[in-house]
């Protein structure tokens, strides 16, 4: 009887990377069982299961077969990894204290009734990658460079509404040669717990210290958000439009909302979100004739807040109010969503925000990728995608992100290398504008 091998390659590389997994040396037809476990955040394991049959030569290769039974179908080479679920836990978070650390995958495989066992490496930060902490200037964030003398273009990378810092993303920016300041604006040390009456004047300051301290390469300053944070990033570009180089925005809002589940509890849900010059930016839930929480709060259960978003947007003057003027961006949109988005439609918001730029014949790229079937939480490649219920970290309400895990693993690999594509393509323009500036 020959032995059972496994191979997996590349063993150790950064996790936008898609692993080749195969096992050879079982008998033929036989059943191979391949389990995946990973230790995330907090200690909490993460596990996924699937079945083969091997093949007339006895190999199973995960890019060419499909799972006879398992926690994922359909022919998937990182299935293994996009459909783990954790193991005695309700945990949505895949990074621990120290997101750049690497993710170690361990993979074991029973075959003619012997297990063997490999594993593989996930990085976020790439070698040569540097971190360090933002505090100064009044801003709170982490900045990762890139290996190498640069200059570098740059990213700031701003999350939803929960809160906090995105290191993750940020980290993986760099590791791709851009710049990335992660910047908190709430939920990090020193900052609200709140997203209520944020002034847009503090990312200003932050596009402005990156311009003073990375001295990007070509002057090119990208913003990058999502959900909250890419309402955020197309209300900055349309607000800054001399200091952004470049909008992406997944799964934005064409309009300014209020409050939401990041709210105050004192300011309300339907109070005001973002502040300019002191005073409130018009939200769309503002003097709303057709606005109704009813639908999320009452609605049946998984919870969808996208539903209340809907009867908002049935009032055309609250909508045409708040909606965000987003052809006084000067630069490159790429605009990420999905079609069954449970947090709000970003599939439409989407669409809302191309046909304005069309409209306009805005002189830049329009980039639009939406997912069919996909949720809310695009991320980037070979996380897990099966967690779709939760409680928002700030209301502790429960919906879900909506989506399935097959779709939002699509999601997140493709949308990562459109986002990759869309950066290239942004920075040599802006070379070339440079250039025939100097000459």
């Amino acid at each position: 009887m020959s032995e059972v091998m496994l191979s997996i390659t590349p063993a150790d590389e950064l996790i936008d990377v898609p692993r080749h997994i195969v096992v050879s040396g079982a008998t033929p037809g036989s059943t191979v069982a391949i389990t995946a476990t990973t230790l995330r955040a907090g200690g909490v394991t993460w596990q996924a299961h699937a079945t083969f049959k091997a093949d007339a030569q006895g190999t199973v290769d995960l890019t060419r077969d499909a799972p006879i039974a398992g926690d994922y179908a359909g022919v998937a080479a990182m299935g293994l990894v996009w459909s783990q679920a954790p193991v005695d836990s309700k945990s949505r978070d895949f990074f621990g204290e120290t997101p750049s650390a690497p993710l170690t995958t361990t993979v074991a495989v029973q075959a003619d009734g012997v297990v063997t066992q490999g594993a593989f490496v996930q990085r976020l930060a790439g070698e040569g990658v540097t971190r360090r902490d933002v505090r100064e200037d009044g801003l709170v964030g982490t900045l990762f460079t890139p290996a190498g003398p640069g200059p570098h273009p740059a990213v700031v990378v701003l999350n939803g509404s929960g809160g906090g810092i995105n290191e993750p993303r940020a980290a993986l920016y760099a590791s791709r040669g851009y710049a990335a300041l992660a910047l908190g604006y709430f939920k990090a040390p020193g900052l609200s717990d709140y997203i209520s009456n944020t002034p847009l004047e503090y990312f200003k300051a932050g596009l402005d210290w990156v311009r003073t301290h990375v001295k990007p390469a070509h002057d090119f300053v990208a913003i990058s958000g999502q959900s909250r944070g890419g309402e955020l990033v197309l209300l900055l570009g349309a607000t800054y439009p001399e200091a952004v180089s470049a909008v992406i925005a997944y799964v934005p809002g064409a309009v300014v909302h209020s409050g939401q589940n990041a709210a105050d509890p004192a300011v309300g849900r339907e109070g005001p979100t973002w502040l300019l010059d002191g005073k409130p930016i018009p939200h769309v839930w503002e003097n709303n004739r057709t606005a109704t929480w009813q639908p999320f709060d009452d609605g049946p259960a998984p919870h969808r807040h996208e539903r209340a978003i809907l009867t908002a947007l049935q009032d055309p003057e609250a909508v045409a109010r708040a909606r965000i003027r987003v052809e006084a961006i000067k630069g490159p949109v790429m605009l990420l969503s999905a079609t069954d988005d449970g947090s709000w439609p970003s599939s439409l918001y989407s669409q809302m925000v191309r046909d304005k730029l069309a409209e306009v014949s805005h002189p830049y790229p329009v980039s639009w990728l939406d997912y069919e079937n996909g949720g809310h939480s695009i991320l980037f490649p070979y996380l897990p995608t099966t967690q779709l219920v939760y409680a928002h970290p700030v209301s502790g309400k429960i919906s879900t992100s909506g989506g399935n895990p097959t779709d939002n693993a699509r999601a997140d690999a493709e949308s990562w290398a459109g986002v990759k594509q869309f950066l290239d393509d942004a920075v040599a323009a802006a070379a070339r504008a440079s250039q025939s500036q100097s000459s």
